[in-house]
């Protein structure tokens, strides 16, 4: 009998013209590193009296279908994940082509996501998906993940793949050893890591329906927040949390063969940090910082992507 292993594992999806309802083709092949996207029922114990000491049957609460996905950065898959997170985006050039993913949509894309087995074999597509959370980390070195978090419709569960035979795409990975971050323009130094964290802050509707399932997820106010630890070497910082100031940050990847990703954060402000002093190595300072609209450029932050796909 065999057995399931996560090394066999595939992972395929593909955008829904309807939300809740897979699309028939369309599907590409996309490289995970984890998954615990899945669908759950909870059992309620019953409560009821009178037939002595052992509990009658529990029932079956409502479905939930939720999860996480622990995806590479990299130049052509990370822009399905854009996508689900802003929406479509505005490409230009002839090869290779820039995509512009901006944030402030108030309409987001569902997409399905086929999980496979296939040792056992277990296909479970999961349609209605929306992405309600997606963040990733730099640092000095490690591999380079980002997770997107998931809210689901539901599950549907078959011995053969229903994704048919999905898009190979060519994984031409960033590193953390091609990322840069600068602000205002100019390089940011002294910087130990930074984190990155945008929310759609999905509204799940949970109406009445025989199937246990939920109506839709709607994006309500985003959010995107994040942390700055730096060595403490100058005032930049510190003064502009004192003045209260917004900043623009720029979060940065590029690789030799001319691909890159571009993530700027229009208007961050800084709140006022401790300084502590913990011992005889260096001093560091953490700002847990905020983003807002920039009245400017009339969005919160903006997201590009340079590589040879032409569209998404």
């Amino acid at each position: 009998m065999a057995r399931a292993q996560g090394a066999r594992a595939q992972m395929a999806l593909g955008f829904e013209t309807v939300y809740g309802t897979p699309p028939v083709g369309g599907f590409t092949r996309m490289p995970f590193a984890s998954t615990s996207l899945g669908a759950e029922q909870p059992l309620l114990s019953s409560e009821l009296l009178g037939y002595g000491r052992d509990p009658l049957a529990p029932i079956k609460d409502a479905v939930t279908a939720d999860g996480d996905v622990v995806v590479p950065l990299d130049a052509e898959a990370f822009g399905f994940w854009l996508k689900a997170a802003f929406g479509a985006p505005s490409t230009t050039g002839i090869g290779p082509w820039t995509h512009e993913f901006q944030s402030g949509s108030w309409t987001l894309p569902s997409l399905s996501i086929e999980t496979g087995m296939p040792e056992v074999p277990r296909y479970a597509m999961y349609s209605g998906c929306m992405l309600d959370q997606i963040t990733w980390q730099m640092q000095r070195s490690g591999l380079l993940t980002a997770t997107a978090r998931l809210v689901a419709q539901g599950e549907t569960v078959g011995t053969t793949t229903s994704a048919g035979t999905p898009a190979a795409l060519e994984l031409k990975r960033f590193g953390h050893f091609n990322g840069a971050i600068t602000r205002n323009g100019t390089a940011l130094g002294n910087v130990i890591s930074a984190e990155i964290t945008y929310a759609n802050n999905l509204d799940r509707i949970e109406t009445i329906r025989s199937d246990g399932r939920i109506d839709g997820a709607d994006p309500s106010i985003a959010a995107l927040t994040g942390r700055v630890e730096v060595r403490f070497a100058d005032q930049t910082l510190v003064t502009q949390a004192v003045g209260g100031d917004p900043c623009e940050l720029e979060f940065g990847y590029a690789l030799p063969s001319g691909e890159s990703f571009t993530f700027t954060v229009h208007a961050v402000y800084l709140p006022r940090p401790r300084i502590e002093i913990s011992g005889p190595q260096g001093v560091q300072a953490s700002f847990d910082w905020q983003a807002a609209r920039d009245s400017t450029v009339g969005r919160m932050c903006t997201a590009t992507l340079i590589n040879d796909m032409e569209t998404y």
